[in-house]
This record gives structure tokens, sequence and C-alpha cells, in this order.
């Protein structure tokens, strides 16, 4: 399903605002999103031929630090797998970007070559083009164990790390609401390391979390398909680029009390 210009699926997103992503349908959560988690941002009123071409010509910065190897070449899917799941949204490269389409509910890719387990921080720049859902569902191996870092879930503005103890990203210490542009690029990084996840979103620390004792798995369900890693995004059209990792020796910064 990777097309030249294929907008399958981009129709507004099934649930409305005050209804559940997939990272908070089941659990009990109680916590309410706020108002203004998906603004229009800079691009309203334009198509989305308009949006991405000025998503394109947007020159990325460079990210912090030194090491850092690409994994996607904005050209091709080399090294990636289209998930295959039932409703999908259509793939496109256009101009150094991966457009993933809107599905219903998810759209995804998943990394076939080798990857480190541990001790590693990987990059992505992402985008929500259209819809009210997580446009960045970033998920990593922990170890033998795996995560998911959700950007912009739960009808819009959930951060959050899914699962910690079988509590999803709506559920745990690192649950985080924050406002999304349409049509602007995140800086997102995730570093994981032997006692630590930790993840920021351009240069705000969104997450600093020790995991000594802790019980990492991903949310039961489809975002399983992009165990080891993958990207993917729920009822929302999504462009990622600047796909990189690099090796770390550690942890970033200290921790904080109560974490």
């Amino acid at each position: 399903m990777l097309g030249a210009m294929g907008w399958t699926g981009c129709g507004s997103p099934g649930p409305g605002l005050s209804e559940r992503s997939a990272e908070a349908a089941s659990g009990g959560a109680t916590t309410s999103a706020p108002a203004a988690a998906v603004a229009e941002g800079p691009r309203a009123g334009l198509s989305l031929s308009e949006v991405l071409q000025r998503a394109a010509a947007q020159p990325p910065a460079q990210w912090p630090g030194e090491g850092w190897q690409g994994l996607f070449d904005g050209s091709s899917l080399q090294g990636w797998l289209e998930i295959p799941y039932a409703g999908r949204g259509e793939l496109e490269l256009r101009e150094g970007l991966l457009v993933m389409g809107m599905g219903s509910p998810f759209t995804g890719i998943r990394y076939t070559n080798a990857f480190p387990k541990m001790n590693y921080e990987i990059a992505v720049e992402a985008m929500r083009v259209t819809g009210s859902d997580f446009f960045c569902g970033l998920t990593v191996p922990v170890g033998d164990a795996h995560c998911s870092l959700i950007v912009g879930g739960w009808g819009g503005g959930l951060v959050g790390i899914s699962s910690l103890d079988g509590y999803d990203a709506s559920e745990n210490e690192t649950t985080k609401f924050m406002s999304f542009q349409r049509g602007r690029w995140y800086r997102i990084r995730l570093r994981v390391t032997a006692e630590r996840l930790e993840a920021w979103i351009d240069e705000e620390q969104v997450v600093n979390v020790d995991t000594r004792g802790r019980r990492i798995l991903v949310r039961p369900g489809d975002i399983e398909e992009c165990i080891p890693l993958g990207i993917a995004c729920w009822q929302t059209m999504a462009a990622v680029r600047e796909v990189r990792w690099r090796p770390v020796t550690g942890p970033a910064s200290p921790l904080r009390p109560g974490r």
C-alpha cells in the first residue's frame, strides 16, 4: 500500500475529543485531556498537499550530541516493513518524508534490521497532519522487554510510556498532557539505559523514570505488531522524517525525586 499520492482513510477520525484512544480504552483511567490538546497551527486552511510541501521544505535541525546513525533514508522503506493492519492508511514517500495515512484505526511500520536492546537513544521528527489522536507511537526494545512512547493520544494531548507495571500511558507517573499543533514538526527522542527511560519533545524532558524493579511491556493489542522497533499512528495522518539512533552509556540527566 505504498502510494505516490494516496490519501486513503483521510476522513474525520471516528472518536471525538472526549472519547478514548487505543492508549486509554480500558483500565479505568479518569484523567481528562485538556480542551486545547489539538491546535490548528500555522497550516490551517491549506490543502494536504500544501501542508506536506511546506513541511518538507523546513530544514531539520541537528540532533544534540554526536554519533547519530540514520534508520530511514527518506526515499525508500529499506529496512522497514509496512505493518499489515486491517484498515491501515496509505503510506507515501514524499520529498524526504514518510506520510502515514489515517487508519481505522492503526497505520504503522516496523524496523526489520538488527537494533540494540539497551544503551541507545532513538530520535524522530513527527507531525500530526490531520486527526486528533496519537501521531507518534514509538515502540522500542528495553532489554528483552518492549514499551511505547505515545505522543498525542487520548483526544490529542496525552504523552507517556505504555506500559509500566501494567499501567499504560494514561495511568502511570509518565502521564503528561500537552498541546500539539497540526502541521508542525516535533522533535522526539527516547533514551533507553539499564535503569532509566528518558524522553524529550523538542527541548522539554517529558519522561525521566527509574525502571529498576519495574515490569515493562507494550499495551496488549495491535501496537504489539510494532515489536521490536516501530512507529505507528492511531486514526491520524502523520508524517515522520529524520529517524536516527546512537549508542549511549548511561542516563542523560539526574533522576528527579519521586520518579
